[in-house]
């Protein structure tokens, strides 16, 4: 027993090559490396996990601190960038990094959106088709990756051929980072508008006289009465802070969505063509196999 548990903490042989020179097997060095490096603890990745934490401390304070909301998740927002960076400075690109931080991307972006839905309920259709676009397109375009350009490809290498829209989108930086950014900052707009703007959403002035709702929307000063309308304790955080929110003036967050609203429609529109690609490259695969298997029996 003693031999057998010295040899095996003894270190792997080393393999001389044709020129003479030492060279450890592939396994024992995959073995050392997996012993010396931590994936979950990579630079990259961590900025990842700060991502999400940042992600849901802004969800947390969504519903009555717009401001605050903003703040944390446009932090959140730049650190994808960020991220992408410190993998390629550090030379810590994963596999495990890369869908992390699409994940990240896909359920924050889809949070946002179900508030707006909730937000603007006359248009909840068109957030849940959103959602479900950006879900489904991503989710088809990974998985055709996978499939058909095998596990060492990544989703970004799309060739010309297949789409020049998506390999510009995805090999040109600039053009991803200006379709994501805007793309986020619309929605982030639309969260402004929902509490500043009773245009967008009237319900924000439910429950007060149209002379009280003007005076509130003006920036005049709210007093407990107007409040004991809208919450049980005018004097609690949630109705100070609706009385503070509704002083916001939506100028800013109207200009916002209308720089951002063109390149966020472009985004949806790559979210189709991804859509429709990744679908079109699976069903090649298929008839693939099905003449290969039918060949077989052949």
């Amino acid at each position: 027993m003693a031999a057998s548990s010295s040899a095996d903490e003894a270190p792997v042989a080393a393999i001389e090559d044709s020129n003479g020179t030492p060279k450890i097997p592939d396994d024992a060095v995959l073995e050392q490396s997996e012993a010396t490096e931590n994936i979950f603890l990579f630079w990259p990745n961590i900025i990842g996990y700060i991502r999400i934490v940042l992600a849901i401390a802004s969800l947390y304070y969504m519903p009555l601190h717009p401001r605050t909301c903003c703040l944390l998740y446009s932090i959140s927002c730049l650190l994808d960038a960020l991220d992408g960076y410190a993998a390629r400075y550090w030379n810590q690109s994963t596999r495990f990094g890369a869908v992390l931080d699409m994940v990240t991307d896909r359920c924050s972006t889809s949070c946002l959106l179900v508030f707006l839905s909730s937000a603007f309920p006359r248009w909840a259709i068109v957030f849940q088709s959103l959602i479900s676009i950006d879900f489904a397109s991503h989710y088809m375009h990974m998985y055709a990756t996978l499939a058909m350009g095998g596990s060492d490809t990544s989703h970004k290498n799309v060739d010309k051929s297949r789409s020049w829209l998506l390999n510009l989108y995805y090999t040109n930086k600039t053009v991803l980072f200006v379709c994501c950014a805007l793309n986020e900052v619309f929605f982030i707009a639309l969260y402004l508008l929902s509490f500043s703007s009773p245009l967008l959403s009237p319900q924000l002035l439910s429950g007060v006289g149209d002379a009280k709702a003007a005076a509130i929307q003006s920036g005049a000063e709210v007093n407990s009465s107007t409040l004991r309308q809208l919450f049980v304790n005018p004097y609690s955080a949630a109705a100070l802070e609706m009385a503070r929110v509704n002083k916001m003036d939506s100028e800013i967050p109207w200009i916002l969505a209308g720089i951002s609203f063109p390149v966020m429609a472009i985004k949806q529109f790559l979210n189709i063509v991804q859509l429709v690609k990744a679908s079109k490259w699976l069903a090649e695969g298929d008839i693939k196999a099905r003449r290969l298997a039918a060949n077989k029996k052949a």
